[in-house]
Order: C-alpha cells, then structure tokens, then sequence
C-alpha cells in the first residue's frame, strides 16, 4: 500500500513507462481483488445525495453524516456479497471512493484534493431493517463481513480530471443489468473536498485511508443478484450476492 503515497508512485510509473510490452499482459486474462486489504481508516458517508435523503424521507444533514467501517468488511470484485442470518432486508449502494495519498490534517477545502492520491468504485452495504430499528444502530447494520467490496481500478485522481472535474462523474447502482439509480457528484450535498476537509479537522487521514462518498440509491438484494457500481472514467465493479443460511 506504500506505492499510493506520491513519491513511491512517482518511481513506479517512471518503472512502468520504460519496460518493454513483453512484461504486461493483458488485464482481461487477469483475477482481480480487492487492491488492499488494511487501510488505516474507511469513512461511509451517509444521506450525502439529496434525492436518496428524500426516499428515506430524510433531510440532508447540514454536515456529513459519517461513520467508520472495519476492514474485516473488504471484499473484492466477484467475492460474494453476504446477506448476513441477522438481517432480511439489505442493501447494496454504488459510491464513489476517494483515496488519501499523504497524511493529511486540518487541510482546507480549497487544498483539499491535492491530498487524494486517486478514486475507485465501491459497493456499500447496509443492513437496512437492522438500521430501521433504531439509528445508533448505524455500525452495527454497516459492519457486516462482505460489506466493503471495492476496486478492480484505483485511478490517479489526475487521471480523472484530465477529462473534467470529479463534480462530472455519474455514481450508478445497476442490479441484473439494470440501472437501478444513478447521479452525480455534482449533486452531492457535500462534495469530496469539503468532506476530505471536513474529516481532516476531526483525525488524521493517512495513505490509503479510503472515503466512500455516498450513494445515489440503496437498492435492496437477494440470493443470486448481481450488482455492480459503474463509474464511467473510473470503472465497473462487479459482484454476486448469497443469502447466509
């Protein structure tokens, strides 16, 4: 993970620019995972998309919020998503993911994403009825083995905006090939600088701490869906989901 923080990355596309074609192959003959698997920190940002606030006739927070995830929640593309016996109605959210590249404190908004080293795609999952019965039971409902499934891609935020700013990118949930809900970042009600700000007055954020901005729609799954987040710029993330028995 110590290749995300901007010197080491220097080094290793100057390393990748010189090598001969012999030493790739081609990325469709490859089994991805989950590109790390113990980052410092995960932040879930909840209610970040107004129009998913008001499905859940909720409104907007004033500021973000967020929570924290274990990293026993990671998974992969094509690991399965699990519906854990405790709950029967959960969810899977397509977000865009940002990912801290130096250690980062008390930053401004304005300097905010000269600190995120890139973005990746990520499915969140939540324990829906579990959070129904009470709030503060937001941890437990989000902390679900599998509830983390990020990757196959982290693209170089710079990567990114040479095609336009992050406020462009369109977040989609697609369950068994249909767009289920879709939005953009533009539409946040608080954008990835000022939540990478926000979060940086609270605690430090260190290399390959990942922020999961929020979705535009939490479509509830069952044993055998196929869900993926599309991210067009970013990537596609693709898995499964089973039903503990």
């Amino acid at each position: 993970m110590g290749w995300i923080e901007p010197a080491p990355w220097t080094r290793l596309a100057e390393a990748v620019a010189r090598a001969g074609d012999d030493v790739f192959t081609d990325s469709a003959a490859e089994t991805f995972t989950a590109p790390y698997r113990h980052p410092r920190k995960i932040w879930g940002i909840g209610l970040n998309y107004r129009e998913h606030a008001a499905d859940l006739s909720e409104s907007a927070p004033e500021q973000p919020a967020s929570f924290i995830k274990g990293d026993h929640t990671i998974i992969g593309p094509d690991e399965p998503i699990v519906v854990p016996r405790q709950s029967e109605r959960t969810t899977s959210e397509a977000e865009l993911g940002l990912i801290i590249g130096r250690l980062c404190r008390d930053v401004e908004e304005s300097e905010a994403l000269d600190y995120v080293w890139g973005v990746t795609t990520i499915l969140d999952q939540t324990a829906e009825d579990i959070l129904r019965l009470n709030p503060r039971f937001l941890t437990r409902s989000k902390n679900f083995p599998s509830f983390f499934c990020f990757g196959p891609e982290l693209v170089p935020l710079e990567e990114v905006l040479r095609s336009g700013p992050l406020e462009t990118l369109e977040v989609s949930t697609i369950v068994n090939g249909t767009d289920r809900r879709s939005n953009t970042v533009a539409n946040m009600t608080h954008r990835p600088a000022s939540l990478v700000s926000f979060h940086s007055k609270m605690m430090p954020l260190f290399p390959g701490d990942i922020i999961s901005t929020g979705t535009p729609g939490a479509i509830v799954v069952g044993d055998g869906d196929r869900v993926a987040a599309s991210i067009p710029r970013v990537g596609q993330l693709r898995t499964s989901v089973t039903v503990q028995r």
